[in-house]
This record gives structure tokens, sequence and C-alpha cells, in this order.
């Protein structure tokens, strides 16, 4: 099955609705234009319900089939959020708000569940209650976690849920997936190092070099990964920011380090946690100084449940053929809070090719509007598969 004809037909707008969204970005929470637009198309589309502020600022459309007889109720998300990256796309229709961009293709998310919402609401052709969720803060607010808390999975007694994500660099319309870790667990950390400040020229003997100790542990840390780590499995440690002294020839009394650690594995991560604290000690006190580490865990595994990956892979196959579905696809280190629903419900969580093209966070990069409707049209058979009419 292809492409739905009424799909098709939707082609413009979608397109339409993505470009103003795409010149309106918004941060985090602050999704109050796009949420108000999603609200208003969901009711001239005839939802059942449309309620918003779940989640703070998201938006949840309910539209019930022909037929409730089944008692199933399925749940799709799509993210409605922006970055604060300055627009280098050169597209027609770029960022009017200075700093900000669309720039992970929630824009495009946006519009595929609503054509899915505008073909579902008119053929209502399914037995059984579609939630669909349009959620705020996906870019490191855990606005996924927000909206579960706010009692989503619960108000609409959702029993699965299912999520989508455009991947650049996957060839245009493939859909790729698995079983089991799909992203992995995004975790903060910052270590902060106490020497004691000194003159750095004259009086060297005299202080303990924070500094000194910083770069030892931002060296060592990387054995945690290559000696403590099972080569198995994988983890990513990064120190992305160092804050030290201002004056050159001063050694400063402390240093902040903050970075980021990925994990795919729930004991890998708890290793890691414990291993970075351990080294950032024992390093600093080698050098005569100390080190006290924070370690916040943000956003968790993303994890696809055996039996929803499956479900997912046949519609998928279903919209765009046997051999453009990858089943088996690789994890990746990126992180996404969807993981907070799956946590909450079993489901999958799909990506969705867009070819070559700049990675997602990219000050150029752009959304390929071609793949509205494969990402609409799956949304829209996954409702009718899995609680297919009487």
């Amino acid at each position: 099955m292809p492409i739905l004809n009424s799909i098709a037909a939707l082609a413009d707008d979608m397109a339409a609705w993505r470009h103003d969204f795409h010149e309106h970005p918004e941060l985090m929470y602050e999704v109050h234009r796009t949420a108000g637009i999603v609200a208003e198309r969901l009711r001239d589309f005839g939802c059942d319900e449309v309620v918003t502020g779940i989640g703070r600022t998201g938006v949840v459309g309910v539209i019930r089939g022909r037929q409730t007889s089944s008692g199933r109720t399925i749940g799709l998300r799509a993210d409605m959020d922006a970055l604060p990256i300055e627009e280098a796309s050169g597209v027609p229709y770029a960022s009017k708000t200075p700093g900000l961009m669309h720039a992970c293709g929630h824009d495009g998310h946006t519009a595929m569940l609503l054509g899915a919402a505008k073909h579902l609401s008119e053929t209502r052709n399914f037995d059984g209650t579609a939630v669909l969720i349009f959620q705020p803060a996906e870019e490191g607010g855990a606005g996924g976690k927000a909206m579960v808390d706010d009692g989503l999975m619960s108000r609409w007694d959702i029993q699965e849920v299912y999520g989508l994500h455009n991947a650049p660099g996957v060839p245009e319309g493939v859909f790729a997936l698995r079983p089991g870790p799909m992203l992995a667990a995004s975790d903060e950390l910052e270590i902060t190092v106490h020497g004691k400040g000194g003159h750095a020229g004259a009086g060297v003997h005299k202080a303990v070099d924070s500094v000194l100790i910083a770069a030892h542990i931002i060296t060592a840390l990387q054995s945690i990964v290559s000696r403590n780590v099972d080569p198995i499995k994988s983890a990513v440690i990064s120190i992305c920011v160092v804050e030290a002294g201002k004056a050159l020839n001063v050694i400063p009394e402390t240093v902040e380090l903050k970075g980021t650690v990925r994990t795919l594995d729930a004991d890998v991560q708890d290793l890691v946690e414990r291993r970075i604290a351990e080294v950032a000690d024992g390093i600093a006190r080698t050098y005569g100084g100390t080190a006290t580490t924070k370690y916040t865990r943000l956003y968790p595994i993303t994890t696809n449940h055996a039996r929803e990956a499956v479900i997912a892979a046949d519609v998928a196959r279903d919209v765009v053929g046997v051999e453009r579905v990858v089943d088996n696809a690789p994890p990746l280190m990126g992180a996404e809070d969807f993981a907070f629903m799956l946590q909450a419900r079993p489901g999958a969580f799909v990506f969705l090719g867009m070819g070559d093209g700049k990675d997602c966070h990219h000050p150029a990069y752009r959304f390929n509007d071609n793949i509205l409707g494969h990402g609409a049209s799956y949304w829209v058979r996954l409702v009718e598969k899995t609680m297919p009419a009487g």
C-alpha cells in the first residue's frame, strides 16, 4: 500500500503548514503560537476532543473510529519545539526570529501528524480511538515526561504509543527501526575541581594547580570507556565546557568541567556514573586538590518494545514496500524524550529517511518535504491496521 491518495492530495497543505511553523520557531515550552494553530486545525478537522495545556503547552486531539467496540486506544506523538540556532539554510521560508530555527524537523513532524489527523477525522475507518499527541520541549526540556506526568496515558487510557523522527543520511522514504535500545540515555555531568590559587610564574610551588588537575581528569575519563565498559557495549563521555581563570598569570582556585554522557544499557549507565566520580576524586587527590561530581540523569534510553517494533515495521512495509524498511537498524547515541512515553506504555520509535543533507541541529539543515506523505501515511496505516474496522 503506497502513500494514500488522500494524503498525497494534502501534500501542498502539509508543506504550507510546515513552512509556516518553520518561519515562526518557538523554544521549549514557549510553543504558544504553534500549539494554538495545531489546536485550531484539529478542531476544524472535526476531532472529537481537543485539549490544550497538557504538559504545560502540549496539545492532544482525540479521534474515535466508526466503531469503538475493540476498546483499543493508541497514541501517536509529534514534537513541536525548535532550537536556539541561527538559521543558515537559505530556504525562502527561513526563520523570522533571530537565533531560533527548526533545525531538527519538528515542524515536519507536526505537519505530518496534522495531515494524518485530517484523514482520520474524515474517514474514521478503524475500530478504536486514536490519540494525537503534539508535544513541547523535546529539545532538552523533557516535555514528554511533563505530558506523562500530567496524566496523558491514564486520562485517555492509551495502551500503546508510537513516535517518528526524520533521519538525514538515510535514503529518502526508507523507514529504520529496531527492537530494544534505539537511542541512548542522555545524562549531564558537572565536575568542580578545587585547588589552591597562586602566582602562575613565581608561586606555582605554593599553589595547587586546578587547571592541571582538570586536564588530567579530562584525559582519564576516557579510560572509563576504553577500560571499564564492556567493549561489546557502548558509552560516550564528552567534556564540552571548561571554565577556569581569567588572568594569564594566575592559577585559579577552581575549574568547572561540564559535559554529556550517553549509554545504551542501564548497567553501563550505573557503572559510568560511579566511575566518573571515582576517577575525578582520585586524580584530584593525587595532585593535592579535591573534586566534586554532580551527575544528572536527563533522558532515559529510548527502548522499543519487541511486539510494537514488529507492528511498526509491518505498517511501514505497507507504506513503502518490503525493500525500504530496515527493521534491524543499529542504535544511535542521540537521545529522545519519547523514552519517557515508552517507559509509561509499550510502543516503538521509527526513523524516516530524508536522503542526503545536513544533520539535525546544523544551521544549514533542511527538512525534505517529499517525506511528509510517507510520514502521514504511516500514521494513518498504523491506526487502521492495529485497530481494523469490523
